[in-house]
């Protein structure tokens, strides 16, 4: 038994995340043969910390089809690192990746699906932020069950709210629910920026930003200037939502933020009384533009009533109801969306020294 037969064993086996096997992934750290005996350093690139033990014994099981192998020791760790942005930007300092969702309409869920995708990741071991973009209606403090303003320890960077482990910042922590916003689109950009760059984000794997829907001045612009390492969007099966959703896509693209996923939300409604699945927004949909602009669909969400009051009172399904369907969707789409972050170029610019040149006096001038 050789290095190179286990690296072909392990090449049968597709990580269902990165959808790649973990030799071409990266992932196997070393292999090391004594007579019989392996050991084998797998590093997943993305957080899946339940997902970890299922991973040893499927590995371990496959390894045990080789002819000949005596004990098997597989280590199985996450390191979650930055990676690369848009040329033109810099990541922000204690934020490795910052993750966008969007819609290219209102309406498909795109904030309940952002929150719990963050508090899927935040479950599945990463330190994770979110930071509420959509500064005409923000969501984010009422699914999280927050409010008041945010505390400021240096009276130059607020410190964001936090709740169920996530780091959270909204426009709505500093303006009373009743003010309407009327702003045009400089004023929220810069809005929006401030919010960003002006708080005290916490060593923080995966940023979150819930983007305005549509795809406007307004949101091109937002694109363009916040460090992004990956985009996903948020539609519904229905034609009209996939039409939007396309030109959402299409802005990304633009702006050379790479595509992750497509989720469709609301696949199917699910009868609270008799069970009885209804697709009333039509099927497939989803599927059919992920194939089309050759990008994966992460996931499929249903209509479910708990989803939606959950996220009403402040305790989303990924926290309040863990061992249902929905949150095991919800936790099954954050680790693909991260899973195909980590396959992305990573970011070496914290790596190259500061050169700094400086004016001096040499002793002849003295």
């Amino acid at each position: 038994m050789t290095k190179i037969d286990i690296e072909n064993c392990l090449k049968t086996f597709i990580d269902p995340h990165y959808g790649v096997d973990l030799i071409t992934a990266k992932a196997i750290k070393k292999i090391e043969i004594d007579g019989a005996n392996v050991r084998i350093d797998v590093e997943l690139g993305y957080a899946a910390q339940r997902y970890l033990e299922p991973l040893k014994n499927e590995l371990t099981n496959l390894l045990k089809t080789l002819p000949e192998i005596g004990d098997i020791t597989i280590f199985v760790r996450i390191k979650i690192v930055a990676h690369a942005v848009q040329q033109n930007l810099k990541p922000l300092p204690n934020v490795k990746n910052i993750i966008a969702v969007a819609s290219g309409k209102g309406g498909v869920g795109k904030s309940t699906t952002a929150v719990n995708l963050a508090l899927a990741l935040a479950a599945e071991g990463a330190n994770v932020g979110i930071l509420d973009a959509d500064i005409y209606g923000p969501s984010v403090p009422m699914m999280f069950g927050l409010s008041g303003k945010p505390d400021s320890f240096d009276d130059k960077t607020m410190q964001p709210k936090t709740a169920h482990g996530v780091q959270t910042m909204s426009i709505g922590y500093l303006v009373s629910d009743e003010q309407a916003l009327i702003w045009r689109g400089p004023m929220v950009t810069n809005a929006l920026r401030q919010l960003l760059n002006e708080t005290h984000w916490n060593d923080i794997d995966y940023l979150i930003i819930d983007l305005p829907p549509g795809t406007g001045d307004i949101q091109l612009t937002l694109a363009q200037n916040i460090p992004v390492s990956g985009a996903i969007i948020v539609t519904t099966p229905q034609d009209i939502a996939l039409l939007d959703a396309q030109r959402g896509l299409g802005m990304f693209e633009k702006v050379n933020v790479p595509v992750l996923g497509l989720v469709e939300n609301m696949s199917v409604h699910i009868c609270s009384n008799c069970g009885h699945e209804e697709a009333i927004f039509g099927t497939g949909g989803g599927v059919t533009m992920a194939e089309i602009n050759k990008i994966d669909c992460l996931g499929s969400l249903p209509l479910d009533i708990q989803i939606r009051l959950q996220a009403d009172v402040g305790a989303p399904i990924v926290i309040s109801q863990p061992a249902s369907r929905a949150a095991e969707i919800y936790r099954e789409i954050a680790r693909k969306m991260a899973a195909k972050l980590a396959l992305k170029p990573k970011d070496f610019s914290s790596k190259f020294p500061n050169i700094v040149v400086q004016n001096s006096t040499s002793p002849c001038q003295k």
